[in-house]
């Protein structure tokens, strides 16, 4: 055990047990409700992990109104596709919203730079792409695009994309050029 301690292993622990010892004290001051699973605003929102983000905070949302999926730099992946497709297929969401937002950690590193260290560290390459960048807006167009031009969303018209500043915590609009948006966006 004094190995599993040295490695920080139980202050992870202590910290997961906080958050579990909150949860029981948010549980206990609400009341027992069952939200249905199909969101109200019929909204999927898709965004960066970044834990500066409160998305439902920053949003005006409230429990069962959007789905939220989240990955380190909100990019369209095929499994964000995947989730997409459940959310709009089976539980009726019909608009998508993108949020990134500045000072976004992927930024600050390089595919070939990130592969190399996963590759240093475990001796093996990393199937899944990295997916880093450095021009936020260009990459809040082609994560529009990518929504828009997937043949596996039934709703690709109703797709907005925005920066989120961290710091004024305000949402700015990222516009695609209607020259390279899809002949039949769905």
């Amino acid at each position: 055990m004094g190995t599993i301690a040295a490695r920080g292993y139980l202050a992870r622990v202590n910290v997961i047990d906080e958050l579990v010892a909150n949860n029981r004290a948010f549980a206990d001051a609400l009341p027992t409700q069952h939200l249905d699973v199909r969101p109200r605003r019929r909204l999927a929102i898709v965004t960066c992990m970044d834990s500066r983000m409160d998305v439902f905070a920053a949003l005006g949302l409230q429990a069962g109104e959007a789905h939220i999926l989240r990955n380190a730099g909100g990019v369209i992946t095929d499994d964000v596709i995947r989730s997409l497709a459940v959310s709009q297929r089976r539980l009726l969401t019909r608009e998508v919203m993108l949020i990134h937002h500045t000072d976004c950690g992927m930024q600050q590193l390089t595919d070939d730079g990130f592969r190399a260290e996963l590759q240093d560290a475990t001796g093996m390459a990393p199937a899944f792409a990295i997916e880093s960048f450095t021009d936020l807006e260009a990459h809040v167009r082609q994560s529009i695009l990518r929504v828009r031009r997937s043949p596996f969303l039934l709703h690709r018209d109703r797709v907005r994309g925005f920066v989120f500043d961290v710091d004024a915590h305000r949402l700015r609009e990222v516009f695609v050029d209607r020259a390279v948006e899809p002949a039949d966006s769905g």
